[in-house]
């Protein structure tokens, strides 16, 4: 993956911590992207091995193995194809909110990811991270197998971080 690919959200800060707004269209109509964020099988493809119990209230579990981070939250606000929300933290740590927005356009669906995060961690990083998990989100669309695209991540978090500090 290279650098042309990469068309970057915005970060920002906020009173006690930071929101990145990441927005990518793919070519596919809504019930296909929503199946890659909401079923397991396909959530195993380009995030991590999860499920997600869809309803308001599920509870949501993505486990990213040998890293021993472990999602283990509940879905804050639901509805059917079009929005999933839910902390990306587990326990006691603090509120990480995902909030996957879902809208249909001529020929495909804009996905509207915002990350909501606390004011001691690293924004670029978290942004940078979910920048390459979008990436392979359209890889599986295709059902193309793909790795975590490292120089994606680098550019991005690159990005991210200079736009923090302007």
């Amino acid at each position: 993956m290279s650098d042309e690919n990469f068309h970057p959200g915005t970060i920002r800060r906020l009173d006690g911590g930071y929101e990145g707004r990441l927005a990518h269209r793919y070519a596919h109509e809504p019930a296909a992207v929503w199946a890659m964020l909401t079923e397991p099988q396909h959530l195993a493809k380009w995030l991590a091995p999860g499920t997600i119990e869809l309803h308001q209230g599920g509870a949501v579990r993505i486990d990213f193995g040998d890293s021993g981070i472990v999602i283990d939250s509940v879905l804050t606000a639901f509805e059917p194809l079009k929005v999933l929300e839910y902390s990306w933290s587990s326990g006691d740590q603090p509120q990480r909110p995902l909030r996957w927005e879902l809208t249909e356009e001529s020929g495909g669906t804009r996905l509207q990811l915002t990350v909501r995060l606390p004011g001691d961690e690293d924004a670029a990083k978290a942004c940078a991270g979910f920048e390459g998990h979008l990436a392979m989100l359209a890889a599986a669309l295709e059902d193309v197998p793909v790795r975590f695209p490292l120089d994606l991540y680098l550019a991005a978090r690159k990005h991210y971080q200079a736009s923090l500090d302007a």
